[in-house]
């Protein structure tokens, strides 16, 4: 049976999320039968019936204008620009809160891992690191997995890169994003980078959570890495920014932080 458009994404997206009709009843409010017969194409959806299911289904803004084009309505969600003079308190609102993480480094993401912003504390350590990366603009899932970025730099180089695909698998099923999945098959057949010679000193145990090792010279930077979102967003570009950033697991790599912002090249 050929399913008209609308019926067609309200099932992928509820297969998506791994949920029965009865699971998105419950979810959005809908009856179990009136879901049936919006699948099949029995029934046509009202605006705000548009609404509701998305917001069951968690489906990202990106996805909610072209489910309501489908049904017949307009494109509820902006996607502007950061040049927008509308967005001028958002940015203002990310650059305080990445500078408010000086010394660790700090970015601003878009959804395929594009430097929007940066504190300065990212930009010289990036600079120490990668000196001759001239891809632009920089991706920071590119620059940590090519051979010629930090790859070879990441003393658990294994374990980050399967975490990072792994993250990188489960936001393309939840998204459902062509050019998230088309980032993860390029970096995914990315050469694998030596493994750099082993640290003068004992790795760190394994703990409760996976840190970000980094050799500079003979000492190893140990991070931890953290994420951020903004609150309750209503614009495409607003909902898909992520502050992504370093925090020193151990005071030599605080101290090795602390020393970079002061323009001190001292060594852990």
């Amino acid at each position: 049976m050929v399913r008209p458009p609308f019926a067609e994404m309200l099932r992928q997206w509820r297969r998506r999320r791994n949920l029965s009709q009865l699971d998105l009843s419950l979810a959005s409010g809908v009856s179990t039968r009136h879901i049936s017969c919006l699948e099949t194409g029995r029934a046509k959806p009202s605006r705000e019936m548009v609404i509701q299911l998305a917001d069951g289904l968690a489906v990202p803004l990106r996805s909610r204008n072209p489910m309501l084009e489908a049904a017949g309505f307009a494109p509820m969600h902006r996607q502007r620009e950061w040049s927008d003079p509308e967005l001028r308190s958002a940015l203002l609102a990310v650059r305080t809160l990445l500078e408010a993480h000086s010394p660790h480094p700090a970015f601003a993401l878009d959804r395929l891992y594009n430097v929007i912003e940066a504190n300065r504390a990212a930009t010289v350590f990036l600079r120490h690191m990668l000196p001759l990366w001239e891809f632009a603009p920089l991706n920071v899932v590119r620059a940590t997995l090519h051979p010629q970025g930090l790859a070879p730099h990441i003393g658990n180089w294994a374990a980050w890169r399967a975490h990072v695909l792994l993250r990188l698998d489960q936001q393309v099923q939840a998204t459902g994003d062509a050019e998230l999945a088309a980032l993860r098959h390029e970096v995914g057949a990315y050469p694998v980078a030596e493994a750099p010679s082993p640290p003068p000193c004992p790795a760190a145990p394994p703990g409760w959570i996976l840190p970000l090792e980094i050799r500079v010279g003979a000492d190893v930077l140990r991070f931890i890495t953290t994420q951020t979102v903004l609150g309750s967003p209503h614009d495409i570009v607003l909902q898909e920014l992520t502050i992504e950033t370093l925090l020193a697991a151990d005071e030599a790599t605080g101290r090795w932080l602390r020393n970079m912002a002061s323009g001190s090249r001292v060594a852990p």
